[in-house]
């Protein structure tokens, strides 16, 4: 699929580069708000420094991911996902 993650990493605590299978690539900046409910944890940047790509997909240990097919649609319209 062309939104499979081939490559991510941490830029810094609350900012993700991704490059998908179709050669596009992009940020993903996690708002303050964004770390409650199951995210809670990222907010420790020991926890968030811990991210994996586990096939096509970011991901966490915990069970914890991001949607794939939304994070391309987004970063492909502006360049960048904003999770809040």
């Amino acid at each position: 699929m062309d939104w499979d993650v081939k490559e991510a990493h941490v830029l810094e605590h609350g900012c993700i580069y991704v490059k998908f299978a179709d050669g596009l690539e992009g940020k993903v900046r996690f708002q303050p708000t964004a770390y409650r409910g199951v995210f809670a944890k990222l907010r420790d940047p020991a926890e968030f420094n811990k991210l994996m790509v586990n096939g096509y997909f970011v991901t966490w240990p915990g069970e914890l991911d991001l949607a794939p097919d939304a994070m391309h649609e987004q970063i492909e319209q502006s360049g960048e996902w904003i999770i809040h």
